[in-house]
């Protein structure tokens, strides 16, 4: 028996939307939908898994996700994902996100890891990123995370 989601008015198995893309406000295709997370007790949709290439899944919960249609998922927002592009508020390259430290009981996002360099790295929260597009870009800039 497959679970099944709202869609128009009507109702649909979750199970057909395994390889549809997933696609954000700005036309971006982050990947197609690998598996549709369900609340157990509930039965709501939670969250979905995004595959991209060899080896890159990604979670993105139900506030990413602004509908399902017939040909794809529409996300809400762009998520934030490992391999992704930092730059300060005026542009400038920071580094690129090496992790994503998740809240464990709600998963949430709380904070990036942000490679700098070879072999460093540093973490920013959530509330220091300014903005989410094909760029993460955080709200100083580059002279001010160095020297705070």
């Amino acid at each position: 028996m497959a679970t099944r989601i709202e869609f128009d008015r009507k109702q649909i198995k979750a199970d057909e939307f395994k390889g549809k893309k997933v696609i954000d406000r700005e036309g971006i295709e982050y990947g197609k939908v690998k598996h549709i997370h369900i609340h157990s007790d509930t039965l709501e949709v939670v969250g979905i898994t995004v595959h991209k290439g060899l080896h890159k899944d990604h979670f993105l919960s139900r506030d990413y996700i602004d509908r399902f249609t017939e040909e794809s998922v529409l996300l809400s927002s762009a998520p934030i994902r490992i391999d992704s592009q930092v730059v300060d508020i005026d542009g400038r390259k920071i580094g690129k996100i090496k992790r994503l430290h998740m809240n464990t009981d709600t998963n949430e996002l709380e904070s990036i890891e942000v490679s700098d360099g070879l072999v460093g790295s540093r973490i920013f929260r959530t509330s220091e990123i300014w903005g989410v597009g094909e760029k993460v870009i955080l709200r100083q800039t580059k002279d001010e995370y160095k020297n705070p």
